[in-house]
């Protein structure tokens, strides 16, 4: 279906890639996963032909389409939110504005010349174009009275969906799409779980959301040392795996019998949790014929991130009574809010409005004044908080170590190798310590906040959209941590894993008030008497 041939990437001295040869074939959903810097979207774009290699070719089979996730949300804007979707099946879409211009100068001359593309755009299903079209936006949360709107008039985060709905349209032979979760909602990202799990054609996707690469990837793509290795399963058989290889590299006395018998136990394992039945099948063949030497080590660094408490909360952590606040504009965010927090809750919580999450946070970090209501917290608890927007605390022109230095608390932590020693944990190590704070990229200020927050030790840790800007390793390494923490969790995220995983509650804010449930975000999505009584708490 497609191939890679030969492929090298080079900028300057800078080798990105390095003779790659790999090949994607018909029903498989290949996820492409690396460092960041490893070259993953470059990856895509050479794909998709908007980047040339410095050698090596691509090759797509005659008569297949391939279809992109554009990054630039502005492309469509001169056009309707239909016609944008439409635009996704590029030949199709060309016969129809020839057909329109052609009527609207119609002459005799013409009509066999119209005759000839009506019985093209028959043949390609045409006719439904619109209403195929308008059922994928309907799918993608897209009203239909904005389906004739310009695209240059609608909410930026609904373009996202508009443009999703364009690569989807038309089922094309190979779709490639880089972070297709960005901005969507649980509900929305189910949705396309299930749509590209089933999907009969080729997928490759990059994305940092670890549910998402579970659910639809047959393989995964690593970048890695300038290569690209595809190994069969999803992301967490990956992970799982190379970590399996890591160890047994460790253990250079172990016999090669002992280690195949722990791959296959591993496999066998693996392979009866897989959750679709249709990828189960043939995922279990793809496994059977994998050797010991097939799984290898990777070279990924995980940051350590450890928090530890200074003291033990006592039983009461924060108590909440009638919170209400509305947005700058005068929307409702949320109404009559009242909860009572206890010691261990691990809370997930979340809105469908993403302003009402985050004023929630600011108002009890006494950040903002809410609208009416009133909070407490335990006179046992100190608190930590990473807020979505962090560009507040990295204003100073100061290094590293001496942006760090300001949460010290006692002398020897105020010590340089103390300082480094958090920042090293975060993988900022030798000079990358005295780096400037105000040069740093989105994933390096999450970081550094992180060792920020494990420098307080606090009893409480509240992260609103914590993930964002960071890479699979640090992801992982930031869940795991969160799940052994002895303290008490309040966050709101849009990654599923991280959700299911951390949270021993679920509480929803809504403009009617909140729904509150000591169940996992699984369970809570899933009960049919919750869902219908979201559906109320959002009516007008």
């Amino acid at each position: 279906m497609l191939s890679v041939s030969n492929l090298s990437v080079q900028f300057g001295k800078r080798v990105l890639f390095d003779e790659v040869n790999v090949s994607f074939t018909q029903g498989n959903c290949y996820g492409v996963i690396g460092a960041n810097g490893a070259g993953k979207s470059t990856f895509l774009k050479i794909l998709a032909g908007q980047i040339d290699p410095t050698s090596g070719h691509v090759h797509l089979e005659p008569g297949k389409r391939m279809s992109i996730l554009e990054q630039d949300h502005n492309a469509s804007d001169e056009y309707t939110v239909l016609e944008s979707v439409v635009m996704g099946n590029k030949p199709l879409f060309k016969i129809k504005k020839e057909i329109d211009a052609l009527y609207a100068d119609y002459t005799d001359e013409n009509a066999d010349r119209i005759g000839e593309l009506q019985v093209q755009f028959e043949e390609m299903n045409g006719w439904n174009a619109d209403s195929s079209a308008a059922a994928l936006l309907s799918n993608l949360g897209i009203k239909a009275d904005l389906h004739l709107t310009l695209m240059a008039e609608i909410d930026p985060k609904l373009k996202v969906r508009v443009l999703l709905a364009q690569a989807l349209f038309g089922s094309p032979d190979v779709l490639i799409m880089d972070e297709p979760t960005n901005d969507l909602d649980f509900e929305t990202i189910n949705w396309l779980e299930n749509f590209l799990a089933d999907y009969e054609n080729t997928v490759i996707v990059v994305s940092h959301d670890r549910h998402f690469l579970d659910t639809v990837c047959t393989h995964i793509g690593d970048i890695d040392f300038g290569k690209m290795n595809l190994y069969s399963g999803n992301y967490t058989f990956w992970y799982e795996s190379s970590q399996l290889a890591a160890r047994q590299r460790a253990q250079q006395n172990k016999k090669s019998e002992e280690k195949a018998k722990e791959l296959q136990e591993f496999i066998m394992r693996f392979s009866a949790n897989v959750a679709k039945s249709k990828q189960a099948t043939s995922r279990k063949k793809m496994l059977s014929k994998l050797k010991v030497e097939d799984i290898k080590p990777s070279s990924r660094r995980y940051p350590a991130i450890i928090f530890e408490r200074e003291r033990e909360a006592g039983d009461q952590i924060l108590n909440i009574s009638g919170l209400t606040a509305t947005s700058e504009d005068g929307d409702l965010l949320f109404k009559d809010v009242n909860i009572n927090l206890a010691k261990g809750d691990k809370v997930a919580f979340f809105s469908k409005d993403s302003r009402a999450t985050s004023a929630f946070y600011e108002i009890i970090n006494g950040n903002r004044k809410a609208d009416a209501g009133e909070f407490q917290w335990g006179v046992t608890t100190n608190q930590s908080y990473l807020p979505a927007d962090n560009a507040s605390f990295f204003n100073q022109n100061v290094s590293l170590v001496d942006w760090l230095r300001q949460w010290a608390k006692t002398e020897e932590e105020r010590e340089e190798v103390f300082i480094r020693g958090f920042l090293g944990k975060m993988l900022f190590s030798g000079e990358e310590a005295l780096k400037k704070c105000t040069v740093l990229s989105g994933g390096e200020k999450v970081r550094c906040m992180l060792s920020r927050m494990m420098m307080l030790r606090a009893n409480v840790i509240m992260l609103d959209e914590p993930t964002n800007h960071l890479d699979l390793e640090s992801i992982t390494a930031f869940n795991n941590s969160l799940k052994n923490f002895k303290g008490t969790v309040l966050f709101t995220t849009h990654d599923h894993e991280f959700a299911q995983t951390v949270a021993n509650r679920v509480i929803e804010l809504t403009p009617k008030g909140n729904i509150d449930r000591y169940l996992t975000f699984d369970e809570y999505m899933s009960d049919k008497a919750i869902k219908e009584q979201r559906l109320k708490m959002y009516v007008k």
